[in-house]
């Protein structure tokens, strides 16, 4: 890679770093700390001391808090190795609370009363702000730095950890706030997770089809000829007959779905056909590996 690409990328990374801290701090400011709602995470349990620091008439702001605190988590990481992973993740972390505390004192909170409506709508915004962080290859901190390093120690998955230490956060918040907030801080985490899983994977346009028949290579020329597209001959044995048989690996777009069915359904009304989504198709005929 020459230096110039080099520059572009870090600059690209650069940008959803900041442009997914500012969408995430606006979810935080708008929507979650406000209407107490401690949706797990470093940012929940700072939202949890801010409220209690509140009530004794003390300002204690949420972007700083989760500075310090995950400041603090990211030196084993950092004594670990991965030098491009701790420095995107210290900048996201950084920019998140930098913004967080920015933003609290000049935006409008945005429904008041309605927890279900914050939950939903911040969940969405805070979700969506870090899958674009996590897109650029950082991350923000928080309860999966604490998952990683007690996964190292115990023979749990990080997974489980990293939701356990998010369940004990919501816990902790129910006798400041109160039961039905922990309830609804939990919708918003769960919608925080779908959003992340979807702006990372991106739209799943894509669909992959195996075909087995014993007409397959009328099949595999109609894909090739009428539909434009690649198909690749796998050779498979049935394990209760034993007899060999080609069987045909295509991917296609959603749209392309149909035409490929009156296909098969033309050629060999009998013959097996398996349909699944793919999250991201690369090479010819699709985007390049490269391309985001």
């Amino acid at each position: 890679m020459d230096r110039g690409m080099h520059r572009r990328d870090i600059l690209g990374d650069a940008t959803l770093i900041c442009v997914g801290s500012l969408i995430y701090a606006l979810g935080v400011d708008c929507f979650e700390v406000p209407n107490g709602l401690a949706a797990g995470g470093v940012t929940g349990l700072a939202t949890v001391f801010y409220a209690l620091a509140g009530q004794q008439g003390i300002y204690l702001p949420v972007g700083m808090q989760t500075l310090a605190m995950n400041m603090l988590l990211m030196i084993p990481v950092v004594r670990s190795g991965g030098l491009r992973y701790a420095s995107r993740t210290i900048a996201g972390i950084v920019a998140s609370a930098a913004f967080t505390d920015l933003l609290a004192p000049v935006v409008p909170v945005l429904g008041s009363g309605d927890l279900l409506l914050s939950a939903l709508w911040g969940g969405l915004v805070c979700g969506f702000g870090l899958g674009l962080v996590f897109r650029s290859g950082g991350n923000t901190g928080g309860t999966d730095i604490i998952a990683q390093l007690l996964s190292k120690r115990t023979a749990w998955p990080v997974g489980t950890l990293s939701m356990l230490c998010d369940v004990i956060v919501v816990g902790v918040s129910i006798p400041v706030f109160s039961l039905e907030n922990a309830l609804y801080a939990t919708i918003a985490m769960f919608v925080t997770g779908k959003l992340i899983d979807m702006v990372i994977d991106g739209p799943r346009t894509e669909r992959a089809a195996w075909i087995i028949s014993k007409d397959h290579e009328r099949i595999a020329n109609s894909v090739m000829y009428e539909m434009g597209r690649g198909c690749t001959e796998i050779q498979a044995r049935g394990v209760w007959s034993g007899n060999r048989r080609p069987m045909l690996f295509v991917i296609l777009g959603r749209g392309e779905l149909g035409m490929l069915k009156s296909i098969v359904a033309d050629v060999d009304p009998e013959a097996v056909v398996v349909i699944s989504e793919v999250h991201e198709v690369f090479g010819e005929g699709f985007k390049e590996i490269g391309d985001e």
